[in-house]
C-alpha cells in the first residue's frame, strides 16, 4: 500500500536540531527498505543510520529541520514541545502530499491526537492520517525514523565542528560539554547549539 510515514528525532537531545521527516513508501520501495535492514532508528547504530540515510533520500521525502537558534526563538510561541512537534509534522505531511498526491499517512503518536489534528493544513485535513503508538513498526514510519535520525546526527556533527567541541547526544551526559562551550565561547553561544528550555541550562 502506498503511504507516507512520519517521525522525528532530536526532541530528547539537549544539543542539536529538532528534525521531522516524512517518507513516501510503496510496495516496491518497501521491499528495498526491508533488504537494507531499515527499522526503528532506536534499534540501529549511528553507523547504520548514516549508511541508510542517503539511500532513503532517493525516495520521495520531506524534512523539517529546526536549528537550536530557531527552536529557542519559536518554542515560547508554541508553549510546549508537543505543539511544536505537531507543527513540524503538519508541515512535512502537507509538503509530501503535494509532491506525491498520496493521502494515506501514518505517524508515530507523540501526544493526544487532537494536537496534530489542530495543526494540519488543508491537504493534511483531507488525508487519512493515522497516529499510532510504536508507529515505527510500519516500514514507512521506520524509514522516516531513520531519515530524521540521519539528519539529526549529520547536523549535530556540523554544529560540533563549528564550536570545536564534540556535542554528545541525549541529555544525561551533556553538562561537561555545555560547560566547556560556556568557558570557551561564553554563554551567548549556548542558544546556537542547545535547546535552552531543558532544566540542564539552569544547572550549567
Amino acid at each position: 500500500m502506498e503511504r507516507i510515514g512520519v517521525d522525528e528525532a532530536g526532541k530528547g537531545d539537549y544539543f542539536g536540531y529538532l528534525v521531522v521527516a516524512a517518507v513516501f513508501v510503496n510496495d516496491a520501495s518497501e521491499k528495498l527498505l526491508r533488504k537494507m535492514g531499515v527499522k526503528d532508528s532506536k534499534n540501529l547504530s549511528d553507523y547504520a543510520v548514516m549508511q541508510m540515510g542517503p539511500e532513503i533520500k532517493k525516495l520521495p521525502f520531506e524534512t523539517v529541520k529546526i536549528s537550536p537558534e530557531k527552536y529557542n526563538k519559536i518554542y515560547p510561541k508554541f508553549g510546549s514541545l508537543n505543539r511544536l512537534l505537531a507543527w513540524g509534522h503538519a508541515r512535512s505531511i502537507e509538503n509530501l502530499i503535494a509532491k506525491t498526491n498520496c493521502t494515506n499517512v501514518i505517524t508515530d503518536k507523540f501526544a493526544d491526537e487532537k494536537v496534530l489534528e489542530e495543526s494540519l493544513m488543508e491537504r493534511g485535513r483531507a488525508a487519512n492520517v493515522e497516529q499510532r503508538i510504536n508507529g515505527e513498526a510500519d516500514m514507512a514510519v521506520a524509514a522516516a525514523s531513520v531519515l530524521a535520525r540521519y539528519e539529526f546526527l549529520r547536523t549535530l556533527r556540523i554544529l560540533g565542528r563549528e564550536t570545536g567541541i564534540v556535542l554528545p547526544k541525549g541529555s544525561a551526559h551533556v553538562k561537561p560539554a555545555a560547560r566547556e562551550i560556556v568557558a570557551k565561547h561564553g554563554k551567548e553561544l549556548l542558544p546556537l547549539v542547545a535547546k535552552m528550555h531543558f532544566k540542564i541550562t539552569k544547572e550549567i
